[in-house]
Parts: C-alpha cells; structure tokens; sequence
C-alpha cells in the first residue's frame, strides 16, 4: 500500500499543467500571426498538455556524465549487436539503397539508430508537446533552442496530420525511430521507401534514408575513415590531444595505429578513453565529427561507431 502512494504521488509531482507557464499565450499569438494557426485549437492543445518535472531532471543530468566504462555496455551489448544483425537483415535493401545514394556505409546508419533507439523499440516515453512545452518555458539554459523546436513541432503536426497530443517523443523532444528533432525531420526526412510520404514514426525505410541524408548533409566523405584505435609509444611525445594534424604527424609523434590504414589518410584528432586497463587512445577523423553533429559528444560518436562495426562483424 505504501508503495503503491509513493508511485502515486511521485507521478503527482512529476506532472502538472502547463498552461499556466509564463510566455505560452505570447507563443500561441506568435504562431497565430506567423504561420496562421488557429488560435483555439493551440490553446485547447496547450491546456491539455503537462508539465514534466522529470523532463528537465533528465535533460539536466544526461547519460553522457558517466565514465566511459559505464557508458558503454549500455550501448555495445548483445541485445544492440543481435538486434542490429537483425535489422541489416530485414532492411537490407533500403541499407544498400542508402548507401549507394548517400555514401554513408550501412553500418553506421545500423549504428545510430541502435543506439538512438535500439532499431525503434524505444522511441520515447514522453509526449512530445509535453516536453518541448517544459523545456521551451521552464529550461532558461536552452529556452531559445527548444522554442524553435517547439515551433517546428507544431509545423511538422499540422503538415504531418499527427495529434498534437499523440506524438511520444524523448524527455528532449526528439521523435521516432531515428530521434530526429522536429526541425531535422522537417529539413533532412525523406521518403526513402517512395510511399509518397515521409514517416519516421513507424516506417524503418524512411529511417534508414533520412539518417544517410542527414550525415551526408553535414559533411560525411564517402570512403574516409572514422575512428582507428592506436597505441602511443610516449604520452611526453604528444603535446595538445585536441589539435587536428596531418595524419603522418601523428606517426611521427609516435602514434601507431593497431591495424593496417589506408594508403591515404585524411586528418585526424586524437582522443582518449578511460578503459578497464587505464587508456585506449583512438584517432578520429572527420566522419567522426560528423556523427557528433547527431550528438555533440565523443561518448556517443564511438558508442555508434563501435556499434557499427560490432554489428558488421557479427553479421
């Protein structure tokens, strides 16, 4: 019975609603002039939705904030490796279609939307009003961002048909199978499976080609490298970590690669990670950079490339 109240009124707390939050009538009239919404519909919406407590308990404390050796297993494990062989196979000719129009290997595309959302299993538990609304209103930090997303949120339902109050989204308002933001899904989505429309809430095809055109976007160089690990023969030898050099600048500085590399390399970072056994030094290139644009964070960037390759080998 106890437990029972304090699951009750741990909800209680976690919820509320939002319409009373300062600046949401200025936003509905913004979006009633600017873009013609009708006013009645975004207030009878905006009543609706609730105030998440927890959403900015997360978004405050983000995953990225364990070590490395915690952070990891949540995302390189059998289940991600199994169920990435298990898509690539389902999928295998979008993938390959992808690949081709796009020139980002399937794996990587296998790789984020493992780690995103484990092929789509996990899309969110929130609802997507609800945390744009929290996080636009009661989020200083990052007001303007999430305001403008909120604003495409509301562009994307109208032009998408969805229910305002029926889209699940991450505590960030990110949505469906690929965790797309709504101003990405508006700019980078496509129709990959020529369906006629665009539906990354529940067609893995669309997914799958909206990723690779989101990566080619930002700059991914078909053929480049990602990632290489290495071993440094004298850290004294290395001077700034941080710098991006010409690959044989590294060599000279005693960075050697474990595995045989291209003819060519293009420029490279170096960085570190804080394994079991002390450090594992890897070199990173620009398609690395790349998938940080997914996700401004060293940690996911490998987590996805580590995916990737460990569902390659596996299948």
């Amino acid at each position: 019975m106890k437990k029972r109240l304090f699951i009750f009124l741990w909800i209680i707390q976690c919820t509320a609603q939002a319409a009373d939050l300062p600046g949401i009538p200025a936003f509905i009239d913004e979006m009633v002039e600017k873009h013609q919404f009708r006013r009645e519909e975004l207030q009878l919406a905006f009543s609706r939705a609730e105030y998440r407590v927890d959403v900015i308990e997360s978004i405050s404390k983000p995953a990225v904030l364990k070590p490395w050796v915690e952070y990891r297993p949540n995302f390189i494990n059998p289940q991600r490796i199994d169920g990435g062989v298990q898509f690539w196979r389902k999928y295998s000719a979008a993938l390959k279609r992808a690949e081709r129009q796009y020139g980002v290997p399937q794996e990587i595309i296998v790789g984020i939307i493992g780690v995103e959302t484990l092929y789509g299993r996990n899309a969110g538990r929130y609802l997507a009003l609800d945390a744009l609304t929290t996080l636009t209103f009661d989020y200083p930090r990052r007001a303007d961002f999430f305001r403008d997303e909120l604003e495409h949120y509301l562009l994307l339902a109208r032009g998408q048909g969805f229910d305002l109050l029926g889209i699940q989204s991450s505590y960030a308002g990110a949505l469906g199978i690929p965790q797309f933001m709504p101003s990405s899904y508006l700019r980078y989505a496509v129709d990959h499976n020529g369906n006629g429309k665009i539906d990354l809430m529940n067609e893995p095809e669309d997914s799958i080609g909206s990723v690779a055109n989101y990566l080619k976007h930002f700059g991914w160089r078909a053929g480049e490298p990602v990632a290489m690990q290495c071993r440094v023969e004298d850290e004294k030898r290395l001077g700034s970590v941080g710098d991006v050099r010409p690959y044989i600048a590294w060599l000279a500085a005693g960075v050697k690669p474990l595995k045989q590399p291209g003819e060519e390399m293009p420029p490279a970072w170096l960085l570190d990670f804080t394994v079991e056994t002390g450090k594992e030094y890897w070199l990173v290139f620009g398609n690395f950079n790349v998938i940080m644009r997914y996700n401004n964070s060293n940690f996911y960037a490998m987590s996805v490339y580590q995916l990737a390759e460990a569902v390659k080998q596996a299948r």
